[in-house]
């Protein structure tokens, strides 16, 4: 296991338990049984450490629910986002739980914005996926919409995550499917306008240009060692500096890159980019 690897791993299970401020870099060197100039060649501070766990675990979620809002089919699309988010949710349970405790009492502004960021490319993927299903129908109150999805997914997983009673991910995902359709069809009041939201999220700022997306490529192509991902990597980096395939192409190879752990938010920015 790459030393990286295994200061990340080992340091989330200290994370889950004594949470990020209370976890110093010389308990998770004497746990994962290196030294301080190991745990400093991999990474340049605690924090670097906490901001790389972070874009590793919500980068992948959210290149995860962008993909499958893109692409399922729209009788299953709300059932399909609900259940993928609750089901991320268990299957990383330990590190949601340091999220959830985390956000309600930081005082880490880096942090706070880190987490802020991928909040706001959630609503976006939310309202792609509102603007697939309702179009037109809830153009007064799609931003109010935004908000009552958003608070099922920062609500909900409180029962997976905090108690022990069993949850049946499917009926959670049908329940809140049909309480979203009902939201949708009788709301008539707005409160939220895209005024309103821009404000609130004046912070978040992406400037994720076709420069930045190369030097991401570059990098990921030096590092993993799977052929067909490295190779549809490399396509897709000639295809930002001379667009010369087409679209079908393009989203092949993107596809080819979507599960592999390590490109999934690279994935992501190809398929907002060439979209």
């Amino acid at each position: 296991m790459m030393k990286k690897q295994l200061i990340m791993e080992k340091s989330l299970e200290l994370f889950a338990k004594k949470g990020f401020e209370a976890t110093s870099v010389q308990q998770i060197t004497d746990y994962c049984g290196i030294s301080k100039g190991a745990f400093y060649l991999a990474f340049k501070s605690k924090d670097e450490l906490i901001f790389s766990l972070i874009d590793h675990f919500m980068s992948g979620f959210v290149s995860d629910i962008d993909y499958m809002v893109s692409t399922a089919d729209k009788e299953e699309l709300l059932y399909q986002f609900f259940y993928k988010a609750f089901y991320s949710f268990h299957k990383h349970s330990d590190f949601a739980k340091i999220l959830m405790k985390e956000q309600s009492h930081t005082l880490n502004q880096e942090l706070f914005q880190k987490m802020h960021d991928y909040d706001r490319l959630l609503e976006n993927v939310i309202l792609k996926m509102i603007n697939r299903l309702y179009g037109n129908e809830v153009q007064q109150t799609k931003y109010d919409l935004i908000w009552c999805i958003k608070g099922f997914l920062n609500t909900f997983p409180h029962l997976l995550l905090f108690h022990t009673v069993p949850i049946d991910l499917n009926v959670l995902s049908q329940s809140l499917v049909e309480k979203t359709n009902i939201l949708a069809k009788q709301m008539k009041k707005p409160f939220l306008s895209e005024e309103f939201i821009e404000i609130i999220n004046q912070p978040f700022k992406e400037e994720m240009t076709k420069e930045r997306i190369l030097e991401l490529i570059d990098k990921k192509i030096k590092e993993i060692d799977s052929p067909i991902e490295k190779e549809s990597l490399t396509l897709l980096r000639q295809q930002l500096i001379e667009p010369s395939l087409t679209a079908a192409i393009v989203t092949g190879l993107i596809k080819n890159i979507q599960d592999h752990p390590h490109c999934k938010w690279i994935s992501y920015l190809l398929r907002r980019y060439f979209d």
